[in-house]
C-alpha cells in the first residue's frame, strides 16, 4: 500500500512549524484536560451507572504515515448481537446516554490524551479504520501525511453529513494548505459548529457509513 510519506510532495508540517504545532497541541491539551477534569469525571460515573464497564471506547485507527495506534472516545454503544452473533447495526446500539454525549461532542473529549501522546494533534483529519488505508486512491491517501486531530477542515465543513469523496478532498485541502493560522480558525469555529449540532451523523446512520473506496480511484 502507498502511504502518504512515499508521494512525491512534501508535508508542509516539518521542522519549526511543526514543532510550534506539537507544542500549541501540548499546552491547550493539557489546559483542556484540567479544565474538564470534573466534567470526566462525572461523565465516567455516569457511564458506569447506565451501561457499566467499560467506560472508555478503544480502537485502532490509521495515524500519521497509516501507522496504527489505540484511539479512546467515551462509550456510547452496547455490544448487543445478532443470532448469528455479529453486531447489530450502530444506530440501534447507540444508548441515550451515548446520542446526548455524541449531540454535544463530548464523547470525544478522552482523545486530549491521545494529543498528549503525541498519536495525535488538536486539528487534522479524523482518525479512520486501519483496514480503509488499502481503499484509498492516492489523492485520498494525502491525509495521512499529518496527524489526525480531533477536529479539523472537514468537520468544520459539512462534518459526517458530506459524503465520503467530500471528506477526503477536504481533509486533501487542509494538508495542502496547512498553517498554524488556518489551524486556529478551524479551532474558533469548531465550538460554533458544535453549538449548532450540524452534520453530527449521516443520512440513516449513527455517525458515517462504511467506506467501500472509490470508483475508479477518483477521490
Amino acid at each position: 500500500m502507498g502511504l502518504a510519506k512515499d508521494m512525491s510532495y512534501r508535508s508542509k508540517q516539518h521542522g519549526l512549524p511543526l514543532k510550534a504545532k506539537r507544542t500549541v497541541d501540548l499546552i491547550v491539551s493539557f489546559a483542556l484536560l484540567a479544565a474538564f477534569s470534573p466534567v470526566l469525571f462525572a461523565i465516567g460515573i455516569l457511564l458506569f451507572l447506565t451501561m457499566g464497564r467499560p467506560i472508555l471506547f478503544r480502537q485502532q485507527r490509521a495515524g500519521r504515515y497509516g501507522r496504527p495506534f489505540i484511539v479512546y472516545k467515551f462509550r456510547t454503544m452496547t455490544d448487543e448481537r445478532d443470532a448469528q452473533g455479529q453486531l447489530v447495526p450502530d444506530k440501534e446500539r447507540l444508548t441515550r446516554v451515548g446520542r446526548l454525549l455524541r449531540l454535544f461532542s463530548v464523547d470525544e473529549l478522552p482523545q486530549l490524551w491521545n494529543v498528549l501522546r503525541g498519536d495525535m494533534s488538536l486539528v487534522g483529519p479524523r482518525p479512520l479504520l486501519v483496514h480503509y488505508i488499502e481503499r484509498y486512491s492516492p489523492p485520498q491517501m494525502r491525509r495521512h501525511d499529518v496527524k489526525p486531530g480531533i477536529t479539523g477542515w472537514a468537520q468544520v465543513n459539512g462534518r459526517n453529513a458530506v459524503t465520503w469523496p467530500e471528506r477526503f478532498a477536504l481533509d486533501a485541502w487542509y494538508v495542502e494548505h496547512w498553517s498554524l493560522a488556518l489551524d486556529g480558525w478551524i479551532l474558533l469555529r469548531t465550538p460554533w459548529e458544535m453549538a449548532m449540532r450540524k452534520g453530527i451523523s449521516h443520512a440513516g446512520h449513527a455517525t458515517m457509513p462504511e467506506f467501500l473506496g472509490s470508483e475508479g480511484g477518483k477521490p
